[in-house]
Protein backbone atom coordinates (compact mmCIF):
# COMPACT_ATOMS: atom_id res chain seq x y z
CA UNK A 1 0.00 0.00 0.00
CA UNK A 2 1.28 3.42 -0.91
CA UNK A 3 0.86 5.88 1.97
CA UNK A 4 0.60 9.54 1.03
CA UNK A 5 1.50 11.66 4.04
CA UNK A 6 3.95 11.74 6.92
CA UNK A 7 1.77 12.74 9.86
CA UNK A 8 0.19 10.95 12.81
CA UNK A 9 -2.17 8.67 10.89
CA UNK A 10 0.30 8.02 8.08
CA UNK A 11 2.96 6.89 10.57
CA UNK A 12 0.56 4.51 12.24
CA UNK A 13 -0.41 3.00 8.89
CA UNK A 14 3.17 1.99 8.09
CA UNK A 15 2.75 -1.64 9.30
CA UNK A 16 0.37 -2.09 6.34
CA UNK A 17 2.77 -0.62 3.78
CA UNK A 18 3.78 -4.03 2.41
CA UNK A 19 0.15 -5.14 1.97
CA UNK A 20 -2.54 -4.17 -0.54
CA UNK A 21 -0.35 -3.06 -3.47
CA UNK A 22 -3.48 -1.95 -5.36
CA UNK A 23 -4.32 0.70 -2.75
CA UNK A 24 -3.21 4.28 -2.11
CA UNK A 25 -3.94 5.63 1.39
CA UNK A 26 -4.34 9.41 1.35
CA UNK A 27 -3.33 10.22 4.93
CA UNK A 28 -2.44 13.86 4.39
CA UNK A 29 -4.34 17.10 4.49
CA UNK A 30 -6.39 19.04 7.02
CA UNK A 31 -6.56 17.49 10.50
CA UNK A 32 -7.58 20.60 12.44
CA UNK A 33 -11.32 21.04 12.80
CA UNK A 34 -11.10 24.71 13.76
CA UNK A 35 -9.12 27.68 12.59
CA UNK A 36 -8.36 26.20 9.18
CA UNK A 37 -7.95 28.56 6.25
CA UNK A 38 -9.52 28.40 2.82
CA UNK A 39 -6.00 27.95 1.44
CA UNK A 40 -5.55 24.77 3.52
CA UNK A 41 -8.86 23.42 2.27
CA UNK A 42 -7.91 24.23 -1.32
CA UNK A 43 -4.54 22.47 -1.01
CA UNK A 44 -6.18 19.31 0.33
CA UNK A 45 -8.79 19.37 -2.45
CA UNK A 46 -6.08 19.67 -5.09
CA UNK A 47 -4.07 16.83 -3.52
CA UNK A 48 -7.14 14.60 -3.51
CA UNK A 49 -8.04 15.51 -7.09
CA UNK A 50 -4.50 14.82 -8.32
CA UNK A 51 -4.17 11.54 -6.42
CA UNK A 52 -7.61 10.31 -7.51
CA UNK A 53 -6.83 11.00 -11.16
CA UNK A 54 -3.62 9.00 -10.87
CA UNK A 55 -5.44 6.13 -9.18
CA UNK A 56 -8.10 6.11 -11.90
CA UNK A 57 -5.44 6.08 -14.63
CA UNK A 58 -3.43 3.29 -12.98
CA UNK A 59 -6.34 1.16 -11.80
CA UNK A 60 -5.63 1.71 -8.11
CA UNK A 61 -8.05 2.04 -5.20
CA UNK A 62 -7.87 5.27 -3.19
CA UNK A 63 -8.61 5.17 0.54
CA UNK A 64 -9.68 8.60 1.77
CA UNK A 65 -10.00 9.56 5.43
CA UNK A 66 -12.99 11.78 6.12
CA UNK A 67 -14.58 12.64 9.47
CA UNK A 68 -17.44 11.27 11.57
CA UNK A 69 -16.95 14.00 14.16
CA UNK A 70 -19.26 16.84 15.16
CA UNK A 71 -18.62 18.85 12.02
CA UNK A 72 -20.13 16.06 9.91
CA UNK A 73 -22.87 14.54 12.09
CA UNK A 74 -23.54 17.20 14.73
CA UNK A 75 -26.98 18.03 13.29
CA UNK A 76 -28.03 14.43 12.70
CA UNK A 77 -31.23 13.13 14.27
CA UNK A 78 -30.14 9.92 15.94
CA UNK A 79 -26.78 8.24 15.36
CA UNK A 80 -24.88 9.53 12.31
CA UNK A 81 -25.09 6.94 9.54
CA UNK A 82 -23.20 6.56 6.29
CA UNK A 83 -26.37 6.01 4.25
CA UNK A 84 -28.38 8.94 5.60
CA UNK A 85 -28.55 12.60 4.60
CA UNK A 86 -25.78 14.69 6.09
CA UNK A 87 -25.93 18.38 6.99
CA UNK A 88 -22.47 19.51 8.13
CA UNK A 89 -22.45 22.07 10.91
CA UNK A 90 -18.88 23.42 10.59
CA UNK A 91 -16.69 24.55 7.69
CA UNK A 92 -14.44 21.55 8.38
CA UNK A 93 -17.36 19.12 8.11
CA UNK A 94 -18.62 20.78 4.94
CA UNK A 95 -15.12 20.60 3.48
CA UNK A 96 -14.74 16.88 4.18
CA UNK A 97 -18.19 16.09 2.78
CA UNK A 98 -17.38 18.07 -0.37
CA UNK A 99 -14.15 16.09 -0.77
CA UNK A 100 -16.11 12.84 -0.55
CA UNK A 101 -18.24 14.05 -3.46
CA UNK A 102 -15.18 15.17 -5.39
CA UNK A 103 -13.65 11.71 -5.01
CA UNK A 104 -16.78 9.95 -6.21
CA UNK A 105 -16.96 12.22 -9.25
CA UNK A 106 -13.43 11.31 -10.36
CA UNK A 107 -14.50 7.74 -11.12
CA UNK A 108 -11.57 6.27 -9.20
CA UNK A 109 -12.11 3.09 -7.18
CA UNK A 110 -12.29 4.27 -3.62
CA UNK A 111 -13.02 3.56 0.02
CA UNK A 112 -14.07 6.46 2.28
CA UNK A 113 -13.55 6.08 6.02
CA UNK A 114 -15.23 8.59 8.34
CA UNK A 115 -13.11 8.65 11.49
CA UNK A 116 -13.94 9.43 15.10
CA UNK A 117 -11.40 11.23 17.32
CA UNK A 118 -8.14 9.31 17.06
CA UNK A 119 -6.03 8.86 20.18
CA UNK A 120 -2.43 7.69 20.28
CA UNK A 121 1.18 8.57 21.08
CA UNK A 122 2.78 11.56 19.36
CA UNK A 123 -0.43 12.94 17.91
CA UNK A 124 -0.48 16.62 16.91
CA UNK A 125 -0.55 19.09 19.77
CA UNK A 126 -3.66 20.85 18.43
CA UNK A 127 -5.84 17.74 18.69
CA UNK A 128 -8.21 17.05 21.58
CA UNK A 129 -6.20 14.90 24.00
CA UNK A 130 -2.89 16.83 23.79
CA UNK A 131 -4.85 20.06 24.21
CA UNK A 132 -6.67 18.80 27.32
CA UNK A 133 -3.44 17.54 28.88
CA UNK A 134 -1.66 20.82 28.21
CA UNK A 135 -4.48 22.80 29.78
CA UNK A 136 -4.58 20.49 32.80
CA UNK A 137 -0.86 21.03 33.37
CA UNK A 138 -1.36 24.81 33.04
CA UNK A 139 -4.12 24.73 35.66
CA UNK A 140 -7.06 25.99 33.59
CA UNK A 141 -9.10 23.82 31.27
CA UNK A 142 -11.70 25.11 28.81
CA UNK A 143 -14.73 22.93 28.20
CA UNK A 144 -17.58 23.29 25.74
CA UNK A 145 -20.67 22.78 27.86
CA UNK A 146 -22.58 19.67 26.76
CA UNK A 147 -19.98 18.58 24.20
CA UNK A 148 -19.13 14.89 23.71
CA UNK A 149 -16.52 13.08 21.64
CA UNK A 150 -16.20 9.54 20.25
CA UNK A 151 -12.61 8.48 20.99
CA UNK A 152 -10.90 5.56 19.24
CA UNK A 153 -7.38 4.22 19.65
CA UNK A 154 -5.33 4.68 16.48
CA UNK A 155 -4.03 1.11 16.77
CA UNK A 156 -7.63 -0.13 16.65
CA UNK A 157 -8.19 2.06 13.60
CA UNK A 158 -5.25 0.42 11.84
CA UNK A 159 -6.64 -3.04 12.66
CA UNK A 160 -10.02 -2.02 11.25
CA UNK A 161 -8.40 -0.56 8.12
CA UNK A 162 -6.55 -3.84 7.57
CA UNK A 163 -9.79 -5.84 7.80
CA UNK A 164 -11.73 -3.47 5.55
CA UNK A 165 -9.05 -3.45 2.85
CA UNK A 166 -8.96 -7.25 2.91
CA UNK A 167 -12.66 -7.23 1.96
CA UNK A 168 -11.75 -5.43 -1.29
CA UNK A 169 -14.48 -2.85 -0.78
CA UNK A 170 -15.15 -0.38 -3.59
CA UNK A 171 -17.31 2.76 -3.63
CA UNK A 172 -18.14 2.34 0.07
CA UNK A 173 -18.27 4.76 2.99
CA UNK A 174 -17.75 3.37 6.51
CA UNK A 175 -17.78 5.03 9.93
CA UNK A 176 -14.72 4.01 11.96
CA UNK A 177 -15.39 4.94 15.58
CA UNK A 178 -16.22 3.34 18.92
CA UNK A 179 -19.93 4.17 18.75
CA UNK A 180 -19.88 5.81 22.20
CA UNK A 181 -20.10 9.59 22.59
CA UNK A 182 -18.34 10.49 25.84
CA UNK A 183 -19.07 13.87 27.46
CA UNK A 184 -15.91 15.95 27.48
CA UNK A 185 -16.42 16.59 31.19
CA UNK A 186 -16.14 12.84 31.83
CA UNK A 187 -12.96 12.69 29.75
CA UNK A 188 -11.53 15.49 31.88
CA UNK A 189 -12.70 13.78 35.09
CA UNK A 190 -10.84 10.61 34.12
CA UNK A 191 -7.67 12.45 33.18
CA UNK A 192 -7.67 14.41 36.43
CA UNK A 193 -8.28 11.32 38.53
CA UNK A 194 -5.62 9.27 36.73
CA UNK A 195 -2.95 11.95 36.81
CA UNK A 196 -3.77 13.68 40.09
CA UNK A 197 -3.89 17.05 38.37
CA UNK A 198 -6.19 19.83 39.57
CA UNK A 199 -7.41 22.55 37.25
CA UNK A 200 -10.02 25.28 37.17
CA UNK A 201 -12.76 24.59 34.65
CA UNK A 202 -13.86 27.42 32.41
CA UNK A 203 -17.05 26.66 30.52
CA UNK A 204 -17.42 28.04 27.02
CA UNK A 205 -20.33 28.09 24.60
CA UNK A 206 -22.46 24.97 24.36
CA UNK A 207 -20.97 22.18 22.29
CA UNK A 208 -22.78 19.46 20.40
CA UNK A 209 -23.30 15.84 21.31
CA UNK A 210 -23.98 13.14 18.76
CA UNK A 211 -23.59 9.40 18.41
CA UNK A 212 -21.83 7.74 15.49
CA UNK A 213 -23.49 4.63 14.14
CA UNK A 214 -21.07 1.70 13.78
CA UNK A 215 -23.72 -0.77 12.69
CA UNK A 216 -22.14 -1.07 9.25
CA UNK A 217 -18.65 -1.42 10.72
CA UNK A 218 -19.78 -4.22 13.03
CA UNK A 219 -21.33 -6.07 10.09
CA UNK A 220 -18.22 -5.74 7.93
CA UNK A 221 -15.64 -6.33 10.67
CA UNK A 222 -17.03 -8.66 13.38
CA UNK A 223 -13.62 -8.49 15.09
CA UNK A 224 -14.55 -5.09 16.54
CA UNK A 225 -16.59 -6.96 19.15
CA UNK A 226 -13.28 -7.95 20.76
CA UNK A 227 -11.95 -4.38 20.87
CA UNK A 228 -14.11 -3.45 23.82
CA UNK A 229 -16.08 -0.68 22.12
CA UNK A 230 -18.74 0.69 24.42
CA UNK A 231 -19.28 3.27 27.19
CA UNK A 232 -16.13 2.28 29.13
CA UNK A 233 -13.78 1.86 26.17
CA UNK A 234 -12.48 5.42 26.47
CA UNK A 235 -11.03 4.76 29.94
CA UNK A 236 -8.51 2.24 28.63
CA UNK A 237 -7.37 4.36 25.72
CA UNK A 238 -7.01 7.45 27.92
CA UNK A 239 -4.85 5.46 30.33
CA UNK A 240 -2.75 4.16 27.43
CA UNK A 241 -2.38 7.68 26.07
CA UNK A 242 -1.30 9.28 29.33
CA UNK A 243 1.15 6.44 29.98
CA UNK A 244 2.66 7.05 26.57
CA UNK A 245 3.10 10.77 27.17
CA UNK A 246 5.24 10.18 30.24
CA UNK A 247 2.99 12.51 32.23
CA UNK A 248 3.78 12.60 35.95
CA UNK A 249 1.98 14.17 38.87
Amino acid sequence: MEIVGTGFLARNLRPLADSYPDTVALAAGVSWASGTSAADFAREAELLRRTARRCAAEGLRLMFFSTAATGMYGLAEGPGREDGPVTPCTPYGAHKLALEGLLRDTGADHLILRLGHLVGPDQPEHQLLPTLLRQLREGTIRIQRGAARDLIDVTDVVTVVDRLLALDLRAETVNVASGAAIPVEEIVDHLQHSLGLAAERVYQYAGRQHDISIEKLRALVPQVERMGFGPDYYRRILDNFTAGTGTRV
